[in-house]
């Protein structure tokens, strides 16, 4: 029989039921899974020959789901600040990525990515990119569990759309054995992929049993664009196409309105919230509250380095509980316990994943984070889910556990032979920087001409 190890922090936050926090609590875990939950004298006495891992000061929740990210454009970060969306992708990102784009670009950048989201207590993401197969390598080097999305677009200068899908189904058939992988169909936008390609899709995705994510109305410019050119807003051509349904993890989602939200609502699609990405390409604040209000399943998410510049869901959590608040007028808009629900539960649930990951429960996997609240800067705590939202950053993290095994602690990673990889990467930034800088020509001049 499999050995069980005690944890053992001073409050377990399960997710649900919500507002729960269980003061002197601690969760015993064999093979992988959440064997019990109960106060620590009662996990001793039921498993006395048990490892018992002490974890005094801290809370242990389930680790963070970043439902929104393109792991490998970690190699672009900082490259395009300051620019609105379509100037960013139209003379930053995607030039960036015509010359840079290859196996190598996409695995090196998807470690750094996952490395960084593990140690701020990241345990699965939802990934968008090319060279999925990569994505995928990367995150079993790393030891995260991910959703994989191979992306698929119809613009000039893109790979054929039909290539793109074949790599994506490729990738899922090359790993499907792998328990923390999954795969999705990425479909960038709307408006970058056609009515033919997005019905193919949305019924490959139910014949396949796969998740679909898109980006959908990031900025008012698409929408704008969509009914001038249409007749229509995205999300009722997506209708019409048959696209909304509960597979549907819909991206971004700013730009909604009353409509839009109850069609969203009626078809079960989810929502992937992406804050500081919107508020940093100016894109606008996601009309959170309404959706939370419609029963719009929500997720959180970074989005990719280039966007964001950080991978860091709890400063993520933050963001999102407070612009809920300001953007609808009401304080008790997004409680602390709702905002963490959508950055672990929700996130588990618009994956399909929610019967496994997500929240404590026995049975489940053991994708778990200790977050330390006992430091002079949090002191006192009064209610341990608020202090995670509103007060704990990622270097109060102090380990994280993906399907029972510690994978960083102290924000260092701990799965072998990851930090030797890690080590490889780090000594050719240097080179990666280069070669972006070259295609970028000096236009920027915090980049320098090495």
């Amino acid at each position: 029989m499999e050995p069980v190890t005690l944890l053992l922090p001073d409050w377990v936050i399960p997710v649900e039921p919500a507002q729960t926090a269980l003061a002197g609590h601690g969760v015993a875990v064999r093979a992988g899974r959440i064997l019990d939950i109960a106060p620590h004298e009662q996990l001793l006495a039921l498993h006395p020959g048990a490892e018992a891992r002490p974890l005094p000061g801290c809370a242990l929740l389930p680790g963070f789901v970043n439902l929104h990210t393109h792991a490998a454009m970690s190699l672009l970060r900082g490259a395009g600040d300051d620019m609105p969306l379509m100037a960013w992708l139209r003379e930053r990102i995607w030039p960036l990525e015509s010359k840079l784009m290859s196996p190598e670009f996409v695995y090196e950048g998807s470690v750094l990515a996952f490395a960084e989201m593990l140690a701020g207590g990241t345990t699965c993401c939802a990934d968008m990119y090319f060279y999925p197969e990569e994505v995928a390598r990367a995150a079993l080097s790393v030891g995260i569990r991910a959703a994989v999305g191979g992306a698929v677009l119809e613009v000039p200068g893109a790979p054929p759309a039909e290539d793109m899908l074949a790599k994506a189904l490729a990738a899922r058939e090359q790993y499907r054995d792998e328990a923390s992988l999954r795969f999705m169909l990425a479909p960038h936008a709307p408006y970058t992929v056609g009515d033919d390609m997005l019905k193919r899709l949305a019924a490959l995705a139910e014949e396949a049993d796969l998740v679909i994510a898109m980006h959908l109305h990031e900025t008012r410019q698409e929408v704008e664009d969509a009914v001038a050119r249409l007749g229509m807003r995205p999300t009722e051509r997506l209708a019409q196409l048959g696209v909304l349904s509960p597979r549907l993890i819909a991206v971004h989602g700013v730009h909604l309105d009353a409509g839009d939200i109850q069609l969203l609502a009626s078809h079960g699609v989810s929502v992937a919230h992406c804050p500081a990405s919107n508020l940093k390409l100016a894109s606008g604040m996601a009309p959170l509250a309404q959706l939370d209000a419609a029963g719009v399943n929500i997720g959180i998410g970074t989005d990719g380095a280039a966007s964001n510049n950080r991978l860091d869901m709890l400063s993520e959590l933050r963001l999102a509980a407070i612009l809920a608040k300001g953007a609808s007028g009401d304080a008790s808009a997004m409680p602390a316990h709702r905002t963490l629900h959508a950055a672990t539960l929700g996130g588990a649930k618009a994956l399909g994943w929610d019967a496994e990951i997500g929240s404590i429960a026995v049975g489940k996997y053991a994708d778990l984070v200790a977050i330390r609240l006992d430091t002079a800067r949090l002191a006192p705590v009064f209610d341990p889910i608020s202090h995670v939202v509103y007060a704990a950053g990622r270097e109060d993290v102090e380990e994280v556990w993906v399907n029972g095994h510690s994978v960083a602690k102290k924000l260092q990673a701990t799965k072998s032979p990851s930090k030797s990889e890690l080590e490889r990467i780090m000594s050719r930034i240097s080179q990666w920087r280069m070669r972006a800088s070259s295609v970028i020509s000096g236009t920027n001049t915090y980049l320098s001409q090495e």
